[in-house]
């Protein structure tokens, strides 16, 4: 089980899928949902990923994405 899963500026997360690791470089509330801005740590010149955060047991999470680094 993961302990306090919280997004935060300045985190690197890694996408399940591809296993691209993104860097978060903004968080904003709009309506009733959380978003976060999401960029590319190898491609400067790739469009950001707007991402909703969904709830998870330590805070707001990226769906499909872990963190790149643990802190275990």
């Amino acid at each position: 089980m993961m302990a306090n899963l919280k997004i935060q500026v300045g985190q690197v997360w890694k996408h399940d899928d591809s296993g691209e690791t993104y860097l978060v470089t903004r968080l904003y509330t709009e309506a009733l949902a959380t978003f976060a801005v999401l960029r590319s740590t190898k491609d400067d010149n790739s469009k950001p990923l707007r991402v909703k955060l969904s709830r998870a047991a330590g805070g707001m999470v990226p769906p499909g994405f872990t963190p790149a680094q643990s802190s275990e």
